[in-house]
Protein backbone atom coordinates (compact mmCIF):
# COMPACT_ATOMS: atom_id res chain seq x y z
CA UNK A 1 0.00 0.00 0.00
CA UNK A 2 1.03 3.30 -1.19
CA UNK A 3 0.13 6.74 1.27
CA UNK A 4 0.66 10.24 0.51
CA UNK A 5 1.04 12.97 3.03
CA UNK A 6 0.40 16.03 0.90
CA UNK A 7 0.67 19.65 1.03
CA UNK A 8 3.29 22.78 -0.02
CA UNK A 9 6.74 23.19 1.65
CA UNK A 10 6.43 24.51 4.65
CA UNK A 11 2.94 23.52 5.77
CA UNK A 12 4.28 20.41 8.05
CA UNK A 13 4.09 17.12 6.03
CA UNK A 14 7.55 16.38 8.25
CA UNK A 15 6.41 16.49 11.22
CA UNK A 16 3.43 14.38 10.29
CA UNK A 17 5.44 11.80 8.60
CA UNK A 18 8.00 11.81 11.92
CA UNK A 19 5.01 11.59 14.59
CA UNK A 20 3.11 8.38 12.31
CA UNK A 21 6.62 6.80 12.06
CA UNK A 22 7.13 7.07 15.53
CA UNK A 23 3.76 6.03 16.63
CA UNK A 24 3.72 2.84 13.95
CA UNK A 25 7.23 1.64 15.36
CA UNK A 26 5.77 0.50 18.66
CA UNK A 27 3.31 -1.63 16.64
CA UNK A 28 4.66 -3.08 13.93
CA UNK A 29 6.48 -6.86 14.22
CA UNK A 30 8.84 -6.07 10.73
CA UNK A 31 11.44 -3.20 10.48
CA UNK A 32 10.86 0.39 9.54
CA UNK A 33 13.28 2.63 7.24
CA UNK A 34 12.96 5.94 6.65
CA UNK A 35 14.66 7.98 4.03
CA UNK A 36 15.66 11.43 3.52
CA UNK A 37 17.53 14.00 2.13
CA UNK A 38 19.81 14.50 4.86
CA UNK A 39 19.96 13.38 8.97
CA UNK A 40 19.13 16.29 10.11
CA UNK A 41 16.06 14.28 12.08
CA UNK A 42 18.17 11.64 12.99
CA UNK A 43 17.26 12.14 16.97
CA UNK A 44 13.48 12.90 16.11
CA UNK A 45 13.19 8.74 15.29
CA UNK A 46 12.35 6.16 17.63
CA UNK A 47 16.21 4.25 17.22
CA UNK A 48 14.26 1.51 16.31
CA UNK A 49 14.36 2.94 13.14
CA UNK A 50 16.48 2.67 10.12
CA UNK A 51 17.54 6.05 9.00
CA UNK A 52 18.83 6.47 5.09
CA UNK A 53 20.29 9.43 3.86
CA UNK A 54 19.68 9.16 0.10
CA UNK A 55 21.97 11.80 -0.94
CA UNK A 56 24.94 9.69 0.18
CA UNK A 57 24.06 6.93 -2.84
CA UNK A 58 24.41 8.97 -6.09
CA UNK A 59 20.43 8.55 -7.07
CA UNK A 60 20.05 10.62 -10.42
CA UNK A 61 16.53 9.94 -12.00
CA UNK A 62 13.11 7.69 -10.67
CA UNK A 63 14.46 4.44 -12.06
CA UNK A 64 17.34 4.55 -9.99
CA UNK A 65 15.55 5.73 -7.22
CA UNK A 66 13.15 2.61 -7.78
CA UNK A 67 16.14 0.16 -7.94
CA UNK A 68 17.31 1.89 -4.39
CA UNK A 69 14.57 1.07 -2.95
CA UNK A 70 13.86 -2.88 -4.21
CA UNK A 71 17.81 -2.87 -3.18
CA UNK A 72 17.15 -2.33 0.33
CA UNK A 73 13.83 -4.60 0.86
CA UNK A 74 15.83 -7.34 -1.12
CA UNK A 75 18.61 -6.92 1.75
CA UNK A 76 16.01 -7.14 4.49
CA UNK A 77 12.64 -9.95 4.64
CA UNK A 78 11.56 -8.65 7.91
CA UNK A 79 10.91 -4.93 5.88
CA UNK A 80 7.40 -3.78 6.84
CA UNK A 81 7.37 -0.61 6.51
CA UNK A 82 9.30 2.82 4.14
CA UNK A 83 8.83 6.38 4.73
CA UNK A 84 9.67 8.82 2.67
CA UNK A 85 10.32 12.22 3.21
CA UNK A 86 10.65 14.66 0.39
CA UNK A 87 9.72 12.31 -1.79
CA UNK A 88 9.71 14.67 -4.59
CA UNK A 89 13.73 15.50 -3.89
CA UNK A 90 14.90 11.92 -3.08
CA UNK A 91 13.18 10.21 -6.08
CA UNK A 92 14.05 13.31 -8.48
CA UNK A 93 10.62 13.61 -9.71
CA UNK A 94 10.68 17.26 -9.08
CA UNK A 95 8.46 19.14 -11.53
CA UNK A 96 7.80 15.69 -13.36
CA UNK A 97 4.93 13.07 -13.46
CA UNK A 98 4.75 11.28 -10.21
CA UNK A 99 1.99 8.47 -10.87
CA UNK A 100 3.90 6.05 -12.79
CA UNK A 101 6.73 5.80 -9.92
CA UNK A 102 3.68 5.60 -7.47
CA UNK A 103 2.51 2.67 -9.62
CA UNK A 104 5.81 1.05 -9.46
CA UNK A 105 6.08 1.37 -5.95
CA UNK A 106 2.02 -0.05 -5.38
CA UNK A 107 3.54 -2.97 -7.27
CA UNK A 108 5.95 -3.49 -5.49
CA UNK A 109 4.06 -2.79 -2.27
CA UNK A 110 2.06 -5.68 -3.18
CA UNK A 111 4.96 -8.21 -4.42
CA UNK A 112 7.22 -7.70 -1.31
CA UNK A 113 4.46 -7.17 1.39
CA UNK A 114 5.64 -3.22 2.53
CA UNK A 115 3.81 -0.50 2.75
CA UNK A 116 5.26 3.31 1.66
CA UNK A 117 4.37 6.51 3.08
CA UNK A 118 5.60 9.33 1.39
CA UNK A 119 5.97 13.08 2.13
CA UNK A 120 5.00 15.26 -1.69
CA UNK A 121 5.19 18.88 -1.36
CA UNK A 122 2.30 18.91 -3.99
CA UNK A 123 -1.26 20.22 -2.95
CA UNK A 124 -4.07 17.86 -2.98
CA UNK A 125 -5.61 19.59 -6.29
CA UNK A 126 -2.27 19.28 -8.24
CA UNK A 127 -2.42 15.45 -7.81
CA UNK A 128 -3.56 13.29 -10.87
CA UNK A 129 -7.36 11.65 -10.02
CA UNK A 130 -6.00 8.22 -9.43
CA UNK A 131 -3.61 8.98 -6.47
CA UNK A 132 -6.60 11.04 -4.64
CA UNK A 133 -7.52 7.96 -2.62
CA UNK A 134 -3.90 7.41 -1.48
CA UNK A 135 -3.83 10.53 0.69
CA UNK A 136 -3.82 10.23 4.13
CA UNK A 137 -3.39 14.05 5.39
CA UNK A 138 -3.60 17.35 3.28
CA UNK A 139 -2.20 20.05 4.24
Amino acid sequence: MVQLIVGRKGKGKTKQLLDKVNTEVKSVAGNVVYLDKSTKHMFELNNKIRLINVADYMIDNSDEFVGFICGIISQDHDLQQMYFDSFLNISCLEGQNIEPVIDKLEAVSRKFGVDFVLSVSLDEHELPESLKSKIIVSL
